[in-house]
């Protein structure tokens, strides 16, 4: 068992797989693999989510981090709680999920450019690796937001 087996796996680089709903081998796996940190970016749900996934990830001598994010509704606040997880974690690899890698490429994308000092082009062939296709007016609203919000603090984030 690998981390590539997630759902939906994308390494952004060394340090960052992003991916859909992981099983509990996966996250043992993800462990093995160097994986210091997990953020899980999607609600509770009974018929998708691990049922203890912060106790399990913490068993496997992992941190985590919830941000759950509702689909249909994604927040500049979610985005900022992203943020924050992002700099409280660990040094180290992260493994970065959602149900299926949406919201997380989403956030990473908009992180990447923020942080990373990737372009808008380079944030949007990530994305565009799992949502190529996908017609999702709210989260292309929101992204559009973002991204013209970061684009205007400049790429180290600054005013």
């Amino acid at each position: 068992m690998s981390t590539e087996t997630i759902y939906n796996y994308r390494r952004a680089d060394d340090q960052t797989i992003t991916g859909g709903q992981p099983d509990a081998a996966q996250l043992a796996a993800a462990a093995a693999e160097g994986v210091r940190a997990v953020i899980n970016l999607a609600p509770d749900d009974p018929q998708r989510s691990l049922p203890d996934e912060a106790g399990l990830v913490q068993s496997l001598g992992m941190a985590y981090y919830y941000v759950p994010v509702d689909w249909n509704a994604p927040r500049e606040e979610d985005y900022a709680a992203f943020e924050a997880a992002m700099a409280a974690r660990p040094p180290g690899r992260v493994l970065i999920h959602c149900a299926a890698n949406y919201r997380a490429t989403a956030f990473f994308a908009l992180y990447a450019m923020r942080q990373r000092g990737w372009s808008a082009a380079e944030a949007e062939a990530f994305r565009a690796s799992v949502w190529r296709g996908s017609d999702y007016p709210v989260w292309e609203a929101f992204i559009a937001r973002m991204r013209a919000r970061i684009e205007g603090l400049g790429a180290a984030g600054e005013a």
